[in-house]
């Protein structure tokens, strides 16, 4: 081969090696052991259970954890701060693909790679927060389903009204660190207008920040209380239920766990059928799916939980219209 050739031949690889896209999956080989990194911004109390459902659906899918995927996990605990290094730390360890959950955690794991998938189990508005370019064509390395949290938003307040037609007055905590929590403050705000509720807005950041938001709520003296949904405000889920039964307060909550600690109610999105599903996204992608033609899933379907004992606590009386639309009933 002449030197001129070889030269040739060199560029033309050159070309290749810059023009090759990025974010696509080579198919899984049978016998390599598919190493996926989960990235939670929560705690790992609260992701756990989820986590398992994942699994469930990976095994009904005919992949097996220890032969045919391994799970390498990080939690950053409710504390967004931790999320990059997390993320770095889960890159070194030469995983395959993220599996991620929350905006927080989904948007540390694209400040690490370019190129490496993310597959999202849960966020609010993907394409609002600049985590994908559309819902139809997220375009890139991150695809995934949302939890249409913002779309239901309203409905939580308005449920609530309906609870206590009286309250003019709503606690609203979120986090402002949560790039989706200000945008649903805003929707929540828009319908409080139309419901004649003025809304008293508690940013939480951290444990730290409850001492303020109860002083603000013993001073305030709001009728009912609203959280809108957070990884943080959930690992803080306990406490926040407790200050809402210290003040004797109604709360609304995104998911179900927190009516387990003695919350009133919850409408959202079932965490667990998005967890599942985030399975057939990474079941397409081991199989040589490229993420960027995957379109971003929502859900169609919405749960409304109802703590009836907690309501008798309360001295409510829960309207049977109310009681009819539960799709769970706690006694």
């Amino acid at each position: 081969m002449t030197i001129g050739l070889r030269r040739v031949l060199l560029a033309a690889g050159l070309v290749v090696l810059v023009c090759a896209p990025p974010a696509t999956a080579a198919a899984q080989s049978p016998d390599r052991v598919a190493r996926i990194g989960f990235l939670g911004a929560s705690a790992p109390e609260r992701e756990q259970p989820l986590l398992g459902a994942f699994r469930k659906a990976m095994r009904e899918l005919g992949h097996r954890e220890g032969t045919t995927f391994v799970i390498e996990e990080r939690y950053g605990g409710g504390r967004f701060e931790t999320l990059p290094a997390l993320a770095a730390e889960l890159l070194a360890r030469r995983i395959d693909l993220f599996l991620v959950a929350g905006a927080p955690a989904a948007h540390a794991a694209k400040k690490v790679t370019t190129t490496l998938l993310i597959v999202m189990t849960n966020a609010a508005d993907p394409v609002g927060v600049g985590l994908v370019a559309s819902l139809a064509r997220p375009g890139g390395n991150v695809t995934g389903l949302s939890d249409f949290n913002e779309g239901v938003v309203a409905k939580r307040l308005a449920i609530l009204k309906e609870i206590i037609p009286s309250a003019s007055r709503v606690a609203v905590l979120y986090n402002p660190t949560n790039p989706t929590n200000p945008r649903q403050l805003k929707l929540t705000q828009d319908a409080a207008r139309t419901l004649g509720i003025t809304v008293l807005a508690l940013d939480i950041r951290a444990a730290a920040d409850l001492e303020r938001a109860a002083s603000v709520i013993e001073k305030e003296r709001p009728h009912a209380l609203l959280a809108i949904g957070d990884p943080a405000l959930g690992s803080m889920r306990r406490q926040l239920v407790e200050l809402a039964a210290k003040y004797r307060l109604p709360a609304t909550w995104s998911g179900k766990d927190a009516l387990e600690h003695g919350g009133l109610m919850s409408y959202g999105t079932r965490f667990e059928d998005l967890y599942r599903r985030a399975a057939s996204y990474v079941d397409r992608i081991l199989k040589g799916a490229n993420p960027a033609d995957l379109p971003i899933e929502q859900p169609s379907t919405f749960e409304f939980v109802l703590n009836m004992k907690t309501a008798r606590a309360l001295g409510l009386t829960v309207p049977m219209s109310i009681i009819f639309q539960a799709d769970r009933i706690i006694e």
